[in-house]
Parts: C-alpha cells; structure tokens; sequence
C-alpha cells in the first residue's frame, strides 16, 4: 500500500517539476521576443529620388537620425489636393524643425511641379514615376498615405487616406515640437 501511495506523490512531484521547466522556457522566450502579441515597429524602406522639378536628390538617409514624416501622394489625388495645404502649413509652422519628404507617385512631372508651387509646399518632395518603385516597396497603392517614421526610421504610424491636424499635431507633441 505504501508503494502505491509514493508513486502518485512522486509522479505528482515529477509533474510539477516539468510544470515549472516549461513555464521557466515560456518566460525566456517572451523576454526575449518583447510581450505577447507585441510586434516590433517595422524598418522604412529607404529610398532615393530625383527631386521634383529641380537638380539633385532627395533621400530618406539624408534625414538618418530623425524622425520624418513621409507622404506619397499625386497631383491628379482628390483627397491629396485638400491634404497637401494642410501638410504644408504644418511644415511651415515648425520651421522645418519637423521633417517631411512628400513623395510624388505615378504623376506628370509638370502637373506635379504646378501642384507643389500652388500648394506651398516648401519641404523637399521627390519624384516617383510609373512604375511607382518607391510608392510599391512601401505597399501604397491607393492615395494619399503617410508614415510616420521615428529616428530609426521605423514606421511608428501610417495613415491610409488624408492625415488630419489632429494627427500632425499630436506627432509633434510627441516630438515636443521640435522633431528631434
């Protein structure tokens, strides 16, 4: 009877032991892999474009150490038209001390360079013509869209669709205002 008694305690003990093993290897792993469910801030692919209707280039390395804001759109967008002003009063209100590369996607060089002017926009803008290689290794295939890329230029926010102020504005907040 004794016999009969230990083996349950033993196996209970046992049990226990590779109960504590497994949740030992569980807690290592999630330590390793950030918490549950958490996924890590996707890289921004980088890119070089020949500036808008100028000389010279523009690239998401150039701004390295920086939080940018990156926005694809076209002139021939609606909702582009009324987002675009809105980008450049932002741009212009931090003095550039927040930093934005707008990207022109699949667009008429002159169509885009009258866009821009009539807009106002004064932040370096680069062109991304069919067949849109930037605008594609970023997935954008409708516009506008905007990412919101922190120092290490990894997406923190992309906004499908026309950003608003609200989300402007609580990006600088985030930056104290400064972008840095």
């Amino acid at each position: 009877m004794r016999e009969f008694l230990r083996r349950p305690r033993s196996a209970l003990i046992m049990g226990g032991v590779v109960c504590l093993v497994v949740v030992a290897v569980l807690a290592v792993t999630v330590a390793a892999s950030g918490s549950p469910g958490h996924k890590p801030e996707p890289a921004a692919k980088a890119f070089t474009l020949k500036q808008l209707g100028r000389a010279g280039q523009v690239s998401l390395a150039a701004f390295a150490g920086q939080p940018v804001i990156v926005n694809f759109f076209a002139s021939w967008c609606g909702p582009c038209q009324k987002e675009t002003p809105l980008l450049a009063r932002f741009y212009a209100q931090h003095h550039g001390r927040i930093q934005i590369i707008g990207v022109d996607s699949n667009d008429k060089t002159s169509n885009a360079v009258k866009f821009v002017a009539k807009m106002g926009v004064k932040y370096p803008v680069g062109a991304d013509p069919f067949p849109a290689n930037t605008a594609v290794s970023y997935g954008v295939v409708a516009l506008p869209q905007t990412f919101f890329l922190n120092a290490r230029h990894h997406i923190v926010k992309h906004v499908i669709g026309g950003v608003t102020a609200s989300e402007l504005s609580a990006w600088a907040d985030q930056l104290g205002g400064t972008g840095s």
